[in-house]
C-alpha cells in the first residue's frame, strides 16, 4: 500500500508488456483517486482496457498533458512538451506559438504505449488539438462543446443536446456525442480538413447561433461569462480555435472519483449520467459495446453551408467575439 496520498511509494517499479515496448512503471500503488483508492497503476490499466478507443481519440494529434504527480489531490501540472527523459520510441509533433514566437514538442500518440508511459510520467488527463501533425494548422475535427453555466440542470444540457442533433441532421453531418466527464456533454464531428482555425470557430459560432435561435431560452452563445444567463448553456465555439483543447474521448479527468469523458448514443442522452463513467465502470461498458466513436472517420463533413450561414450573420450585423488568444 502507499504510504499516503503524496507519500512515496513503498512498492518497486514494476515493467508491462504495451505491444511490442516495454513501459516501466514507477510508484505503481500510489493513490490517485481518493474516492475509492485507485492507484497510478490501475489508471494504466483503464487506458488499455480502452486501448482503441483513446489511440482513436489521440492518434497524430498535438496532446497536451495534464499531470497530477502526487495524485489528483495534488497540484496539476499543465504540460505542452513532452516530458523529459522520453524514450526514444516516443513520438512528438512541433507546433508553434505566435504569440510568444516560441515552439513545442508536443506528445503525438500513434500507439497505446504512448499513453502508458505519459501516465508514467503522472498524466491523467489528455487534450489533443483539432488537428493532426500532417497540417497542424488545418482541423479535421469540429467540437460542439455544451458548457452549463453554474445554475443550469443537467437536464436543459441534454435539451441542448437534442437541438443540437436536430440541427446536425439537418445539415447531413453526424455528431458523436461523449460526456465531457464533468457537467457537460461534447459533440464531435470529422470535417474535411481544408481550412484554418479562425474559420472553423466562425462556422462553430455560426452553428451555436442556430442552435440559439432555437433555444433561446437554454442557450447563450455570449462571449463574456460575466454576461451570461448563469442558468443556460453555452454553446463554446471558441473550443475550436487554435491550441484550444478539451479532454479527449476516454480521458480520465482530474476529480477524486476519477470520472471519464465518455461516447455515448444518442439515444442514451435521456437516461445518461456522466458521473456513473469512472475508471471503474467504462471498461465493462467498453468491453460491452466497443468503441462509439469508431466511425467517426467514415463520416466527414464540409463546412460549406455554416461558413455561408456565418457570411450571412457577419452581413446581418451580428457582434463578432474578440479573437481567441493564441
Amino acid at each position: 500500500m502507499a504510504e499516503s496520498k503524496a507519500g512515496k511509494s513503498k512498492t518497486p517499479a514494476i515493467e508491462l508488456e504495451v505491444g511490442e515496448r516495454t513501459v516501466r512503471i514507477s510508484n505503481p500503488d500510489r493513490v490517485y483517486f481518493p474516492a475509492r483508492g485507485e492507484t497510478k497503476l490501475d489508471l494504466v490499466k483503464y487506458y488499455l482496457s480502452v486501448g482503441d478507443g483513446i489511440l482513436r481519440a489521440l492518434r497524430e494529434r498535438p496532446c497536451m498533458l495534464h499531470r497530477f504527480p502526487e495524485g489528483v489531490s495534488g497540484e496539476k501540472v499543465h504540460q505542452k512538451r513532452l516530458p523529459h527523459g522520453a524514450p526514444p520510441w516516443m513520438e512528438t509533433v512541433r507546433v508553434k506559438f505566435p504569440r510568444y514566437n516560441r515552439t513545442a514538442d508536443e506528445l503525438c500518440v500513434t500507439e497505446v504505449a504512448h499513453v502508458a508511459w505519459a501516465v508514467q510520467m503522472s498524466t491523467v488527463e489528455f487534450h489533443p488539438w483539432n488537428s493532426r501533425r500532417a497540417d497542424t494548422e488545418k482541423p479535421d475535427e469540429w467540437r460542439i462543446d455544451l458548457d452549463p453555466m453554474p445554475d443550469c440542470p443537467f437536464d436543459r444540457v441534454r435539451r441542448v443536446a437534442y437541438v443540437v442533433h436536430e440541427v446536425l441532421d439537418e445539415l447531413g453531418a453526424v455528431g458523436y456525442p461523449k460526456t465531457s466527464g464533468g457537467s457537460g456533454i461534447h459533440v464531435y464531428v470529422r470535417i474535411k480538413p481544408e481550412h484554418g482555425f479562425s474559420d472553423v470557430r466562425r462556422a462553430a459560432l455560426a452553428f451555436a447561433r442556430e442552435v440559439e435561435r432555437r433555444a433561446p431560452d437554454d442557450v447563450t452563445t455570449t462571449w463574456w461569462r460575466k454576461d451570461r444567463d448563469p442558468k443556460k448553456v453555452f454553446v463554446d465555439f471558441n473550443q475550436n480555435a487554435r491550441d484550444h483543447t478539451i479532454a479527449a474521448a476516454y480521458s480520465v479527468r482530474g476529480n477524486s472519483e476519477g470520472t471519464v469523458s465518455t461516447p455515448i448514443r444518442w439515444d442514451e442522452i435521456d437516461d445518461v449520467d456522466p458521473s456513473a463513467f469512472t475508471i471503474e465502470t467504462v471498461p465493462a461498458r467498453f468491453a460491452e459495446l466497443g468503441d462509439l466513436h469508431a466511425t467517426i472517420d467514415d463520416d466527414v463533413y464540409t463546412l460549406d453551408t455554416l461558413l455561408e450561414w456565418a457570411e450571412r450573420d457577419e452581413r446581418e450585423g451580428a457582434e463578432e467575439p474578440p479573437p481567441p488568444d493564441e
